[in-house]
């Protein structure tokens, strides 16, 4: 009796599990399979997006979308894998011991090749029409095209095979070229429009230059880097040897490297610029100052050691202007004796030296400014030249916009705006003020100085360009051998910096040559050139004005005197006949407004002569 109960118990318990298990069957399957169906409305899809194109400042396209097809198989349904292996490998011309590894590999769907070339889908999709390509399907995809090819291509950047950014521009601005939302009914969405700073033909001009140079001077790489003055507008990115990113994974692997921002380099003397800078900011030089080059910089330690520094010439007495104008590097370390090592370390930190100059570009170098507190008795005075310093290129042109811009240090832009598909404005990048590192008197005194260096017998003279007024400073500097920890005898970077026109700066250009191999490594014999030739094509194609050649006669000779400083209290001295080049004390003086217009001479003067100087006076003076 107890027994027949049991078995009742158990053949209950048996068929309720059975009914629960068949009911919880049934609703997976409803969830799963039916109610998609029932309510099409409330599904959630993921939708096909098409990465939005990248464009030049005027329009011009760098980087769109294309669709191309992908060829996939579903192991299932192919009844002969080695017949179907034969005909792929002609058709896609891929090896067929390579698509029947894959094929082993998986057991269901697996891609055969992705975004292939037209004419190789046209041949897979007959032989899909003539049924011999059984399992086997085009799948369309977005692909990515660059039309201009190498142009721009550090810039710019690639993705990879799923049209994702690896690089450049499509990383940094990945989720903007191509967002992923989530929601109902959603089939296609598109990318926003990027829109970056470069002129296409800048571009193109540049990066012709720049590819001569590289073959003339047969250098291991070549950076040019020109920027709009007043809005540090980055319109020209030039970094060789480049690469096509329509085929960037056939590319070596040098060629990838963004050297503009990643590579840190020691500037050699195009650093006096801003260590000179730096001095007269602080006031612990001034333009008058003189210091005795016989050659080379020595210092006598308190322990006796004694530091000795070679320069590149004997240059005699000279003064700050003379530091620049010959690239004299012992007058730049005796003039790094006047200022304490913190202080100095703080101005070249507000330069922007010592960290990234925040472009949207990944892998950027902050570059090497150690603390003071870890100088040696020599690496003030070897700064003040560039060694015992590393910075990058993008560093460099940033800093010059202090010079070009009053003393305001401006942050670079390679991206102007974004745009919406539907052509509204998401976003737009302006003049970025980071803050100001000099006095509008001291910048412009560095100008004029540097413009010297442009004049005969300067160490930039190759560049000048006639017609207009050019602030320049060459640099050679050594490159450390990392396997001795020495300077390289055989590897230099020639380098050349040059703002114009002076008086009202529109340009900054950035020549970098690294390891040239050629009859020369200075920057003074190899960058130079190269710079004028990009200067001259940019003035006419941005039609910047030159001089208006206009001649003014006179007796053959001018006797001038130079003008004392201005004191408060004194009269306004006759300064008719005067150089532009003698008013740098005027300038300097920040207890009057001094405004000069124009070159040459003074010509008028206000107030006049005998007028009592009050402080906060205003004097003009127009020179011709």
């Amino acid at each position: 009796m107890t027994i027949t109960k049991n078995r009742r118990r158990i053949t209950l318990f048996l068929l309720l599990s059975t009914i629960l298990v068949l009911l919880a069957v049934g609703k997976l399957f409803q969830l799963m399979i039916l109610a998609p169906s029932q309510d099409d409305a409330d599904a959630i899809s993921f939708p096909i997006v098409e990465r939005g194109p990248i464009l030049d400042r005027n329009g011009k396209i760098l980087a769109l979308s294309t669709r191309l097809n992908s060829v996939t198989a579903w192991l299932p349904e192919i009844a002969d894998l080695k017949q179907t292996s034969e005909l792929l490998a002609q058709g896609l011309e891929l090896p067929k011991e390579e698509i029947v590894a894959r094929f082993q590999k998986s057991a269901g769907f697996v891609y055969v090749k992705r975004k292939i070339t037209p004419t190789e889908s046209e041949r897979v999709r007959v032989l899909i029409e003539q049924g011999k390509l059984k399992g086997i399907s085009l799948t369309p995809e977005f692909g990515r095209n660059y039309p201009e090819q190498e142009l721009a291509c550090h810039l710019i950047g690639y993705v990879g095979v799923d049209n994702i950014g690896l690089d450049g521009i499509e990383y940094t601005f990945n989720d903007v070229l191509s967002p992923s939302p989530l929601g109902p009914n959603l089939k296609e969405i598109f990318g926003n429009q990027v829109f970056l700073s470069i002129d296409i033909l800048v571009q193109y001009m540049i990066e012709k230059i720049a590819a001569k140079a590289l073959a003339d001077n047969s250098a291991e790489s070549i950076l040019i880097l020109v920027m709009d003055a007043k809005s540090a507008e980055i319109l020209a990115y030039a970094a060789l040897p480049g690469f096509d990113p329509n085929q960037y994974n056939r590319s070596e692997k040098r060629a990838l490297q963004n050297l503009p921002v990643i590579r840190a380099y020691e500037p050699g003397s195009v650093f006096k610029v801003f260590s000179i800078a730096s001095m007269l900011q602080l006031g612990t030089l001034k333009p008058e100052d003189e210091f005795l080059c016989n050659g080379y910089y020595e210092k006598k330690l308190p322990g006796g050691q004694v530091i000795n520094i070679r320069c590149v010439g004997v240059h005699g007495r000279v003064n700050a202007e003379k530091i620049l104008k010959y690239s004299c590097n012992a007058g730049a370390a005796y003039a790094s004796e006047g200022v304490d090592a913190t202080s100095f370390f703080q101005m070249l930190q507000r330069f922007g030296f010592g960290k990234p100059t925040e472009l949207p570009l990944i892998g950027e170098s902050s570059g090497i400014l150690a603390d003071p507190g870890s100088w040696s008795a020599r690496t003030k005075a070897t700064i003040t030249f560039g060694q015992e310093i590393s910075v990058t290129a993008v560093q460099v042109a940033q800093a010059a916009t202090a010079l070009a811009n009053g003393g305001l240090l401006l942050k670079p832009i390679l991206v102007k705006k974004i745009i919406s598909p539907q052509g509204e404005l998401i976003k737009e990048f302006g003049r970025e003020p980071i803050r100001e590192v000099l006095s509008p008197q001291v910048a412009q005194e560095v100008l004029l100085m540097m413009e010297t260096a442009t004049g005969e017998g300067g160490s930039a003279r190759r560049g000048k360009v006639e017609g207009l007024r050019v602030s320049a400073k060459t640099g050679t500097s050594q490159v450390l051998d990392p396997k001795t920890g020495k300077y390289s005898q055989q590897d230099y970077i020639a380098s050349y910096l040059g703002i114009l026109p002076t008086d009202n700066p529109q340009l900054i250009i950035y020549v970098v040559i690294n390891n040239p191999r050629g009859s020369s490594y200075y920057g003074s014999q190899i960058a130079a050139p190269v710079f004028k030739e990009a200067a001259e094509g940019l003035i006419d194609y941005l039609g910047i004005p030159k001089g208006s050649g206009t001649v003014l006669a006179h007796k053959g000779s001018v006797a001038v005197k130079l003008p004392g400083p201005l004191e408060v209290g004194s009269v306004m001295p006759d300064l008719t006949g005067t150089p532009k080049r003698l008013l740098l004390p005027l300038i300097r003086e920040g207890r009057f407004s001094v405004r000069i217009k124009g070159d040459g001479f003074v010509v008028r003067q206000d107030p006049p002569a005998g007028t009592p100087l009050r402080e906060g006076a205003a004097i003009l003076l127009e020179l011709e």
